[in-house]
């Protein structure tokens, strides 16, 4: 607890270098493209549109067996929510590596490089928010107010997640470059093993304990099922999701103080 209570210290007085890099990251993504910040919304989009025309006559409500119901709504959460997760690590993966020379030439806290990266996909994520309400207003569908609420604790859970992978990853990739090839072939799995173009209940019973105890795979899965058939995880499961979190940051903070030492020589 003295780690992060230190992390937290520093913090507040970075906290405005912090922001500053977030949005230079920010307004630096799509400087130079001719749709500009549209784009933060158009990726996704384009990639929603896709995967709801070739999937939805599989396991949409026009499907053999009658479908699942709301089906394009839940692809877009899902997708969603994998769409900033593998950003979120990926940005924060790399945000050492890419800014060498504030790491070698100017005095910064090192962790706050890979907060503000993660930051920048976080506010990217908020503009996508839009988009989903916009098309749940387009469906005439209202989710209950509890899972509103549930969804927003997962999507503050996914964040800590994605910083949790960042500060180990983005110094670990100093010392061995392979680890962004693995984490892309890793998230390749991910998109595919995860109840994202599917639901979990498709799947044999015995494999559910198993996928859910990949957090990314229970945040997905209860987000869409809280929102759309309003079924939510017990408390025992919760608590345990968010133990399972907060031990990761816990842990992540510790391995960051260990590989952290000399990442100058490293970049």
């Amino acid at each position: 607890m003295k780690i992060i209570k230190e992390a937290l210290q520093e913090h507040e007085n970075y906290k405005e270098l912090i922001w500053m890099l977030a949005k230079t990251d920010f307004k630096l993504r799509y400087q130079g493209s001719a749709l500009g910040y549209v784009w933060a919304i158009l990726q996704p989009l384009l990639l929603f549109l896709v995967l709801a025309a070739v999937f939805s006559g599989v396991f949409g409500t026009g499907a053999r067996g009658g479908g699942i119901e709301n089906y394009s709504l839940q692809l877009l959460v899902a997708l969603m929510l994998f769409t900033f997760f593998s950003e979120g690590t990926n940005a924060g993966m790399n945000a050492l590596k890419s800014k060498a020379q504030l790491v070698t030439k100017i005095y910064v806290p090192r962790w706050s490089i890979i907060l503000a990266s993660t930051i920048n996909t976080g506010m990217v994520f908020l503009m996508n928010i839009v988009v989903i309400v916009a098309f749940f207003i387009g469906f005439q569908f209202m989710p209950s107010m509890m899972s509103i609420g549930l969804s927003i604790m997962f999507a503050i859970a996914l964040y800590i997640l994605i910083l949790s992978f960042s500060l180990i990853a983005a110094p670990l990739l100093l010392y061995l470059r392979d680890v962004a090839m693995i984490w892309q072939v890793a998230l390749r799995i991910m998109f595919y093993t995860l109840p994202i173009l599917y639901p979990l209940t498709m799947l044999p019973e015995w494999t559910h304990k198993w996928i859910l105890l990949n957090p990314v795979a229970f945040i997905i899965h209860f987000t869409k099922e809280s929102m759309f058939n309003n079924h939510y995880p017990d408390l025992i499961q919760t608590a345990l999701f968010i133990g399972v979190i907060i031990a990761f940051f816990v842990f992540s903070i510790w391995v960051y103080k260990k590989l952290i030492t000399n990442v100058a020589e490293k970049v």
